[in-house]
């Protein structure tokens, strides 16, 4: 059992719920937030203590994990100070503004000998459990080309929040804030990207930071990804079609858990569908989302990982938002990895 302090009571509800679905695995002790009314509400609805003082949090030793679930400016100090406590660390997206901040918070890990898992809830479901089942059995072969789809609707209202739409306070647009959870695919199941061209532009809301986004992206393996990004559409959606050397894969259209469903697997020869066919029938349900999520932290820290988002991961995810940012300023395309030679590796805030 793992007891667990959630800072945060915005998408911390939807944290709360996630372990509250794992009774075997988790505690969720308190929720931890300076808005005491808002984080009274949700402690009283989920049962579980409240509290206004992060630093008694740390101080607590009963505590096993802390989850930030801050707005993003505040995800690095945080981060820090609870590994130092000695906890381990849930995080949500982004991890932090800057590859330097990123190595940082490796560094920390390393010297404390505790985890940080970066939040990635859509790798988790029926969907990608079928794919991951298809190419462990050799039948995906290679990836020849993708599209990525983020469609999302966010007006005004959205952006009412002091915070948002700002670099001070979100660090950054849909790249960040949005696609970033799509994104976290291709590494995951596709493989390192190796090269990023990107445009941007802020053409729905009167934002600082963009809010639409076209993507041509090349992998290590040198298949060819497409990605486009909107928070201007009528209705929120999300989807992925991949183009692999032995089947064709769809994914739902669910905007925040696409993999929630079972995707579509059509056959390329020389894979014929009952194979493809007899390969998916073995696959079980999977936990979606955030249960999917905190079952692998859980399995993680009872020394059974494997399915875990790690630090190098959250990493990952920022070196590529800090490939994207400097190839739509500098409308080139450009390369990974990122040295710390690299102009944006303390970070792509504007001056």
């Amino acid at each position: 059992m793992h007891r667990v302090a959630i800072i945060g009571a915005g998408i911390g509800k939807e944290h709360l719920a996630g372990y509250q679905a794992l009774p075997d695995r988790f505690e969720v002790a308190y929720i931890c937030d300076l808005n005491q009314e808002r984080g009274k509400a949700l402690a009283k609805a989920g049962g579980v203590g409240f509290t206004a003082d992060f630093a008694g949090v740390l101080a607590d030793e009963s505590i096993d994990i802390v989850d930030i679930c801050l707005p993003p400016h505040l995800h690095f100090p945080c981060c820090i100070q609870a590994l130092e406590a000695g906890k381990h660390v849930v995080c949500e997206k982004p991890l932090v503004a800057s590859v330097r901040d990123a190595d940082l918070l490796l560094d920390k890990v390393k010297e404390t000998g505790k985890n940080l898992f970066p939040v990635f809830q859509y790798r988790y479901g029926i969907g990608t459990a079928q794919l991951q089942a298809l190419q462990d059995a050799g039948l995906a072969g290679k990836l020849y080309a993708g599209s990525i789809e983020t469609h999302w609707n966010r007006n005004a209202d959205y952006y009412a929040v002091d915070w948002r739409g700002t670099w001070a306070g979100e660090n950054g647009g849909c790249i960040l804030g949005h696609a970033i959870h799509i994104h976290d695919f291709i590494p995951a199941f596709l493989g390192p990207v190796a090269q990023v061209f990107a445009d941007l532009g802020t053409r729905v809301n009167e934002i600082e930071v963009e809010d639409c986004a076209a993507l041509s992206i090349r992998l290590e393996s040198g298949a060819l990804v497409t990605s486009s990004v909107t928070l201007g559409s009528a209705l929120d959606y999300s989807h992925l079609r991949l183009m692999f050397e032995g089947f064709t894969v769809e994914s739902g259209a669910s905007p925040y858990a696409p993999a929630a469903e079972p995707w579509t697997f059509t056959a390329r020869g020389p894979n014929t569908q009952a194979q493809i066919d007899a390969v998916l029938a073995t696959v079980g349900p999977a936990l979606t989302s955030f249960p999917g999520l905190f079952t692998a932290v859980a399995d993680a820290l009872d020394g059974k990982g494997g399915r875990e988002v790690t630090a190098l991961d959250g990493r990952d995810s920022i070196e590529f938002v800090t490939a994207i940012y400097a190839s739509s300023r500098s409308n080139q395309p450009v390369m990974l990895p990122l040295g710390a030679d690299h102009e944006m590796y303390h970070g792509w805030l504007p001056e």
